[in-house]
């Protein structure tokens, strides 16, 4: 029996990676997403200011990734969440759990002294495939 091999998943719906990692690895029926901060896929600049604005872009950078492996939110077993505060946290945790009507994934929270480009939020999320 061969070992499963590790898929590279992209799309040009989610921004473009901006170092040397890929969107996401299928590894087996697993999907690892890597995390997703508030770019706008085409224009590769930041497309809010606010926390809300940036969760909502962050969310549905994460809903491309997914798409494109083959997976969606109801197949999400686990998410991080980074946050620059956790003062955010609430406004955060009311978008994000829009996305997650019913049996939400594991989830880990944690604030951050800095993130990528100096955004407020990042998620990463690992799903199931198929």
């Amino acid at each position: 029996m061969s070992a499963p091999k590790k898929q590279i998943v992209l799309t040009e719906e989610a921004p473009k990676p901006i170092g040397p990692y890929s969107q996401a690895v299928q590894a087996g029926n697993l999907l690892f997403c890597s995390g997703q901060i508030p770019l706008d896929a085409k224009s590769g600049q930041i497309s809010a200011q606010d926390v809300e604005g940036q969760t909502r872009k962050v969310m549905e950078n994460i809903a491309a990734v997914l798409q494109a492996g083959g997976s969606a939110f109801d197949q999400v077993v686990k998410t991080t969440i980074f946050l620059k505060s956790m003062g955010d946290f609430p406004k955060v945790n009311e978008i994000y759990g829009s996305y997650f009507k019913a049996d939400p994934p594991a989830r880990s929270t944690v604030e951050v002294s800095r993130l990528p480009k100096d955004v407020l939020v990042e998620i990463e999320v690992i799903a199931l495939v198929g």
